[in-house]
C-alpha cells in the first residue's frame, strides 16, 4: 500500500479523496492555485503545494507542475479525482513514465475510450448496444448531409474527444444541420483542442443510466449496479439516484454484462462508468465510458455499501477485487443532489462571493459530501460545485422524505445556489412518480417560469381592483364630507399614476 498519494483536485472530491487516505493510513499531499490558498483541502492536506495562478490552464491543468510537485513531495501515486486531468491519457502516460502510479485506468484504455468513435466501434466488437451513427469523424457537411439522411433525423452531433456536453448539438431537420455543425465544431475544438465529431441517431425522451465497474488488472471486473442521471440541465447531471427506478434485475444484469464485457475489451482496470441511454421500450444503447471516479459516485456507496474510492486506491497499488459480482446486492434507495454557487432565477449564473452562513443537514440517512465552510471565498474561475447532499432510504419514497427535510434544513447565505430549486423538484408529482427522462428538467423550469408569469399577471389584475376600489371609497368620502364652498376636482391623471404605483408595489 502506498505511504502518501497526491491529490491532482481541488474542492469536495479533494476532501473526498483525503478522508478515504486518512482511512487507509496513508499521508495526503494536495496541490493548490493562488485562488485556493485557503481552500478546505489545503487546510486537510498534511502538505500543499502551489502550482500557478487561478486560471486553471495554469495551474490544475498543469500537469508537468503537479508531477514536479508529487515528486517534490515523496508521493508513489496521483489521484486526479474528477474533471481536469482525470480522463487525459497523456497526463496518465507522464505520471507512469515519471515513475508514479496514476490512481485511475491504464493510459492506453484511457486512450481507447476517450476518443468516442473508438469506443463506439470496441463496443459494437463486443456485442453492446450502440445508438444507429457513425463510427468515425464526420469529415465534411456533405458526409454529414449523407449521414444523417441514412439514420434519420433528428441526429446529434457530438465531440469524438470528450463529452460533458461539450460540441453537442441536437439536429431536427436538414436546414438546422450546416450552423449546428459548425457550431458543434468549434465547441469541440475549444473544449478538447479537437474540432472532430460524429453522428447518432437522437432518442427520443431517453433516460440516461450508468453502470458502475471496477477492475484489477488480473482480468477481473464486476459492476455495482447503476444510476439514474436523467435529471440534467444542458447535459449536465443536476440530480441522480440509485438504482434507476426504470430498471428491474433482468435490466440490470443485462446492462452490467455488457459493461463488463466492453471493459474486459478494453483491458480497464481501476473504476469507471459506462454510460447508456434507455428508451421507452427499455432498449439499452452504448453512450461513453467515463474513465475515472464520478461526481454522483456516493449513490452507488450507499445502496452497495462499498467505498469507491478506497477501492481505487486498493487497485491502484496493485491489489486483486476483494469483491465478486455474486458479493453485490443493492440496498435501499439513495438520491444526491449537486448544490451549485449558480442563481436559478437569473439563468443559473455562478454566484461566487463569500459564504456568510453555512448549516448543513445531519441525520438518518443523511450524508454531505462538501469542499467549503462559512467565511470562505468561493471563486470565479472553476466549476461552481460547492458540495453534494446525499439522502439513503430503504425506498426510493423515504429517501426522497429525507431528502425534502435534508434541503430545508440546509442554509447557505452570502451566495446563490441551487438549493431552492431542488426544494420544488422533490415534490414535483412527475418526479415523485419517475416519470423523467433527460428532458424533464427543461420541461420543469418552462412550466415553472410559465406559472410564475401566469401568477403575475393575476397578481397585477388583483392590484388593479383594489387600487380601484380603493379610489372608489376614497371618492364616496371626499363627496360627503366636501365642504359647502365648490373645490377643485382631482386630476384623473393623478389618481391614475396613484393606482398604478400601488399596483406596481403590490
Amino acid at each position: 500500500m502506498f505511504r502518501k498519494i497526491l491529490i491532482a483536485n481541488r474542492g469536495e472530491i479533494a476532501v473526498r479523496v483525503i478522508r478515504a487516505c486518512r482511512e487507509l493510513g496513508i499521508s495526503p499531499v494536495v496541490v493548490y492555485s493562488e485562488a485556493d490558498e485557503r481552500s478546505l483541502h489545503v487546510r486537510l492536506a498534511d502538505e500543499a503545494y502551489l502550482i500557478g495562478p487561478p486560471p486553471s490552464v495554469e495551474s490544475y491543468l498543469r500537469g508537468d507542475r503537479i508531477i514536479e510537485a508529487a515528486l517534490r513531495a515523496g508521493a508513489e501515486a496521483i489521484h486526479p479525482g474528477y474533471g481536469f486531468l482525470a480522463e487525459n491519457a497523456e497526463f496518465a502516460r507522464a505520471v507512469e513514465e515519471a515513475g508514479l502510479i496514476f490512481i485511475g485506468p491504464n493510459w492506453r484504455a484511457m486512450e481507447q475510450l476517450g476518443q468516442k468513435t473508438q469506443a463506439r466501434a470496441l463496443a459494437r466488437a463486443a456485442e453492446v448496444p450502440i445508438v444507429p451513427g457513425t463510427e468515425e469523424p464526420i469529415r465534411d457537411l456533405t458526409h454529414a448531409r449523407a449521414i444523417a439522411d441514412q439514420v434519420g433525423y433528428p441526429v446529434m452531433l457530438k465531440a469524438a474527444a470528450g463529452g460533458g456536453g461539450k460540441g453537442m448539438r441536437l439536429v431536427r431537420s436538414p436546414e438546422e444541420l450546416p450552423s449546428a455543425l459548425a457550431m458543434a465544431q468549434a465547441e469541440a475544438q475549444a473544449a478538447f483542442k479537437d474540432p472532430s465529431v460524429y453522428i447518432e441517431k437522437a432518442i427520443e425522451r431517453p433516460r440516461h443510466i450508468e453502470m458502475q465497474i471496477l477492475a484489477d488488472r488480473y482480468g477481473q471486473v464486476i459492476y455495482l449496479g447503476e444510476r439514474e442521471c436523467s435529471l440534467q440541465r444542458r447535459h449536465q447531471k443536476v440530480i441522480e439516484e440509485a438504482p434507476a427506478s426504470v430498471n428491474d434485475p433482468e435490466l440490470r444484469r443485462r446492462m452490467g454484462e455488457a459493461a463488463v464485457r466492453l471493459a474486459r475489451a478494453a483491458g480497464y482496470t481501476n473504476a469507471g462508468t459506462v454510460e447508456f441511454l434507455v428508451d421507452e421500450a427499455r432498449n439499452f444503447y452504448f453512450l461513453e465510458v467515463n474513465a475515472r471516479i464520478q461526481v454522483e459516485h456516493p449513490v452507488t456507496e450507499m445502496v452497495t455499501g462499498v467505498d469507491l474510492v478506497r477501492e481505487q486506491i486498493r487497485l491502484a497499488a496493485g491489489e486483486p477485487l476483494r469483491l465478486r459480482q455474486e458479493d453485490i446486492h443493492l440496498r435501499g434507495s439513495a438520491i444526491e443532489c449537486r448544490i451549485y454557487a449558480e442563481d436559478p432565477e437569473n439563468d443559473f449564473f455562478p454566484s461566487a462571493g463569500r459564504i456568510e452562513t453555512l448549516r448543513l443537514p445531519a441525520g438518518p440517512g443523511i450524508r454531505v459530501d462538501s469542499g467549503v465552510y462559512a467565511g470562505w471565498e468561493v471563486p470565479i474561475h472553476y466549476d461552481p460545485l460547492l458540495l453534494k447532499l446525499v439522502a439513503w432510504g430503504e425506498t426510493r419514497q423515504q429517501a426522497i422524505e429525507r431528502m425534502r427535510w435534508a434541503l430545508e434544513e440546509t442554509v447557505i447565505t452570502g451566495i446563490r445556489t441551487t438549493v431552492p430549486l431542488y426544494r420544488e423538484i422533490v415534490r414535483d408529482p412527475d418526479f415523485l412518480v419517475g416519470r423523467i427522462d433527460t428532458g424533464y428538467l427543461a420541461r420543469f423550469l418552462a412550466a415553472r417560469e410559465q406559472e410564475r408569469s401566469s401568477g403575475d399577471a393575476l397578481l397585477l389584475r388583483d392590484a388593479a381592483l383594489i387600487a380601484a376600489a380603493v379610489f372608489a371609497v376614497r371618492e364616496r368620502e371626499a363627496r360627503e364630507s366636501a365642504p359647502a364652498t365648490p373645490t377643485a376636482p382631482q386630476s384623473v391623471w393623478k389618481w391614475q399614476g396613484r393606482m398604478f404605483r400601488l399596483a406596481s408595489r403590490l
